[in-house]
């Protein structure tokens, strides 16, 4: 029997209620970055303030509209974001802008299309599999599912990027990726005071020798990879070496394929993964919603895993991945660039202010939602009375995360399976922290014991 959860609510972040300096602020950034958002960010439609530069905190959905489609090319991707990410993706969609982005943009989105995304479900089921393996042998001992989760997302993106069993170190490349990310994802004092790009962040050079030998790796595959045979399900590279702006019939070269693919490398493996773990989390510490969520796998699949086919009838499944990502979006903040004097919420906006769209405190907002910090996966069983602004844990807009529909399908998938099989209950002291540097993630990992079932 799955013990009953005594707590009212599931983790999270104590957010600010008193002004601080920049080195306080940039103290905590680097600890938690989400340890920054003050608390009246989850009551007020707009927060502004001075840390080094102005910045605005929105939460008004009308004005992140605004923001995010209407005036999308007055508030481009803030500096801060670019320096942390362009040394390991390039110019690449996640951060190009203007035209460059348009024509990366416009030649990759049929790799990414409904079509492609369901041929490509097999390997997410074939990834469940494993994870239902591994986890059945460790049973009944603990199990860090931050872990399995990590490693059944990297099967996953692994299989569909490189797919025609090219040598190919994933190991290696995992490593890479976690080196980055813990070395230089954290918030830099250069970064917030506006220094100039061209200046040095300590942690990112720390990085190099890790990136250049992740793209290395992907260079090679992408020049070796051969052509697609007659009748073979064409794997991500595939569809990226065959993309082409219908607009200039322009073709990615070797580097621009390169960074794409290791943005969709990152991206793609990393924020699935906590969405999973967090779910987990979830379900462990509300037992009787996770009865449910099992009785409903159960019901559609058995004992097998579960496939693209099967994902209309499993709505309560996909409802609690959409409340795990309100609760716990892998991306906890956003931010902007204002480049035009606009007015927001009733506020002057300047240029060069900094626009920070605080994703963790909108899924948390007074205003917005229903006991917002509760558990309840039932607030999305109608998506059509969520307002669209007021959830955006893939942001909106034309430049709306272009793998959103590959990773709810692969949380689906993967989810559903364990919950069929599987009964996960929370172990006492052993409660996961939310901390956010590049993404948000649970701190000292996700540990439940997994019972058969």
């Amino acid at each position: 029997m799955m013990r009953e959860c005594k707590t009212d609510l599931p983790v999270f972040v104590p957010l600010v209620q008193e002004p601080w300096g920049v080195l306080k602020t940039l103290n905590v950034a680097r600890q938690n970055v989400l340890g920054i958002i003050p608390k009246i960010a989850t009551t007020q439609p707009i927060v502004s303030g001075k840390t080094g530069k102005r910045w605005h905190m929105v939460m008004d959905p009308a004005a992140l509209r605004h923001i995010l489609l209407d005036r999308l090319a007055d508030y481009p991707k803030s500096q801060v974001t670019k320096n942390l990410l362009r040394p390991a993706i390039g110019e690449s969609l996640f951060i190009a802008e203007g035209a460059h982005w348009r024509w990366q943009r416009r030649a990759a989105a049929p790799a990414f299309s409904h079509r492609n995304v369901a041929n490509l479900g097999p390997i997410m089921t074939t990834a469940a599999e494993r994870a239902i393996a591994r986890i059945e042998a460790a049973a009944p001992r603990a199990v860090n599912m931050l872990d399995e989760m990590v490693a059944t997302t990297f099967d996953v993106i692994s299989d569909v990027t490189f797919s025609s069993g090219q040598q190919f170190d994933r190991a290696a490349v995992h490593r890479a990726i976690d080196q980055y990310i813990a070395e230089a994802g954290k918030i830099s004092l250069f970064d917030i005071l506006g220094l100039p790009d061209w200046m040095p962040r300590p942690g990112r050079v720390m990085s190099g020798q890790a990136l250049r030998e992740m793209k290395a790796m992907a260079d090679r595959a992408i020049t070796a990879r051969p052509a697609p045979k007659a009748g073979q399900v064409p794997d991500l590279l595939d569809l990226l070496l065959a993309g082409e702006d219908p607009q200039t019939k322009r073709r990615m070269n070797t580097a621009e394929l390169r960074d794409n693919l290791l943005t969709f490398i990152v991206a793609g493996h990393e924020t699935t993964a906590l969405t999973l773990a967090w779910a987990l989390y979830l379900c462990a510490f509300d037992p009787a919603i996770q009865r449910r969520a099992h009785q409903q796998a159960r019901a559609v699949l058995g004992n097998r895993a579960a496939t693209v086919d099967d994902l209309p009838r499993l709505p309560l499944i996909r409802q609690i991945i959409d409340e795990t990502l309100r609760l716990y979006p892998p991306a906890g903040i956003i931010s902007r660039t204002a480049l035009k004097q606009d007015r927001l919420c009733g506020r002057d906006i300047r240029p060069k202010d900094t626009i920070i769209v605080p994703i963790y405190a909108l899924g948390r907002h007074h205003l917005l939602w229903d006991k917002p910090d509760a558990f309840d996966p039932s607030r999305f069983a109608d998506p059509k009375a969520i307002d669209r602004y007021a959830y955006l844990p893939f942001g909106d807009g034309p430049r709306i995360c272009i793998g959103a529909s590959f990773a709810l399908q692969e949380a689906v998938i993967i989810l559903a399976s364990l919950l069929a099989r599987f009964e996960f209950s929370a172990i006492t002291g052993k409660t996961p922290k939310p901390v956010m540097i590049l993404t948000l993630r649970p701190e000292g990992g996700v540990w439940l014991t997994a019972k058969p079932l």
